[in-house]
């Protein structure tokens, strides 16, 4: 990793073959890769959650028609990892945004 690269810290959950394909997780990987080296991620690849909080994104993967959702929130000396979840509605669900700012609001009281 190059010195300048953000490291991944994460809050919760992971990326594993099952229950990703290995295709969703080698894509999973390099969209992280890419966010590691400082490239903001914009549409279709990620969209900003602002209902989370300031600087807060889902990376958004399709697996076999299963989507699934990587949270996460941008910081100066890192890329922070709140939650991977199954999307099962058009909405994010309000426990998944409740549970993301906990996570957060811990985080950064640590």
């Amino acid at each position: 990793m190059d010195t300048e690269d953000k490291p991944l810290v994460w809050l919760h959950g992971e990326i594993k073959t099952p229950p990703f394909s290995q295709a969703a997780r080698l894509e999973t990987g390099y969209l992280l890769r890419r966010l590691q080296m400082g490239e903001l991620l914009g549409m279709p690849q990620a969209r900003p959650m602002p209902s989370i909080g300031a600087r807060c994104y889902e990376l958004r993967i399709t697996d076999k028609d299963k989507p699934w959702r990587i949270v996460y929130r941008l910081d100066a000396d890192a890329i922070v990892i709140v939650d991977v979840f199954q999307k099962q509605t058009n909405q994010t669900p309000a426990h998944i945004i409740v549970t993301c700012r906990r996570r957060l609001r811990d985080y950064d009281a640590a």
